[in-house]
Formats: structure tokens, sequence, C-alpha cells
């Protein structure tokens, strides 16, 4: 991975992208204060030097039939990396796996799912109290979300250290 010293061009670039991954590079050039070929070779530095990790589009999961979204904290009854490794790796497999954290504190792992209705709810909850080396799982559904942002706050006038090296 490639440093990069990030200024207030970069980052707003980086708040642009985040918002909108869909933004015109002319857009981009625009709200950055430069022209289109040196922001879109800024864009590119950015993407190799690891910044931006990919381009997404957010989908409404319960229009798409996925009508719960809950959080499982899972325990397991070792912690070698052999074993974390090898859980990681199951749940990497259920696409209704969003997001695996491994934690610190009471629990090993924090999932983020999302299930059709809650009978396949309490299905993906039994799969995972029947994988290997799980001692505990508790789950917490989701009742509705205020607020569901991706990323990082980036404000570029102050945010992120652009005098800093990364």
């Amino acid at each position: 991975m490639r440093r990069v010293k990030l200024d207030r061009i970069d980052l707003q670039i980086l708040k642009d992208l985040q918002e909108d991954g869909r933004i015109t590079n002319v857009e981009l050039s625009r709200r950055a204060g430069i022209s289109a070929p040196p922001c879109l070779r800024r864009v590119r530095a950015l993407e190799e030097a690891g910044f931006i990790k990919g381009y997404h589009a957010d989908l409404n999961s319960e229009a798409l039939g996925f009508e719960v979204t809950f959080f499982a904290l899972v325990g397991l009854d070792a912690q070698s990396e052999t074993v974390l490794t090898a859980f990681e790796d199951l749940v990497g497999g259920w696409s209704e796996v969003r997001a695996c954290h491994m934690a610190r504190g009471p629990s090993d792992f924090v999932l983020q799912l999302v299930a059709r209705n809650t009978a396949h709810e309490n299905e993906l909850t039994q799969r995972l109290t029947a994988a290997p080396h799980v001692a505990t799982v508790q789950t917490i559904q989701v009742i509705r979300t205020a607020k569901d942002r991706p990323g990082v706050p980036i404000d570029p006038e102050t945010g992120l250290a652009p005098d800093e090296e990364f």
C-alpha cells in the first residue's frame, strides 16, 4: 500500500465520495476546487493507498424481502486463533451475515444479520448455536434504525490530521 499525505482536497474528495459514490468526476472536482484530471489522479491514488476500499449501492433490505435486522453476540468456548478463524470463515459464508466483528468484552463476536422474518431469524440463531465452539448466543432484534451512516466522519477543514502521513 502506497503512503499518501492527505490534504484538505483529499479529505473533501473522500467526504464527497463517501456521501455519493456515483458522483461524477466533474462534479467531484468542482466541489474539491480543482480541475477534473488531477481530481481523477487523486481518486486513483486514494484507492491505491487503501483509503477507498470499494463502491456499492445502499440497498433497501425490507424492499428486498429482509424484514428483520438483528445482532448476535456470540461467545466461543475457546479463543485460540484456529477457533476464531474457523468461526470467521464459517459465518463469512453465510449471506445473511452482513457484518462480523471480533469484540473485546463479554462476547467474542458481534454479528449483524438480516432475515426474511422472525422464523428465519430463529433458524439463523439455531444455526449459530449449533456451530462448532459456540458456547453462547444472545440476539438483539432491531425495532427501528434512526441513523445508519457508513464510513467515518470527515471534516476537510479540521478532520483526520491532514498534516500527518498515513
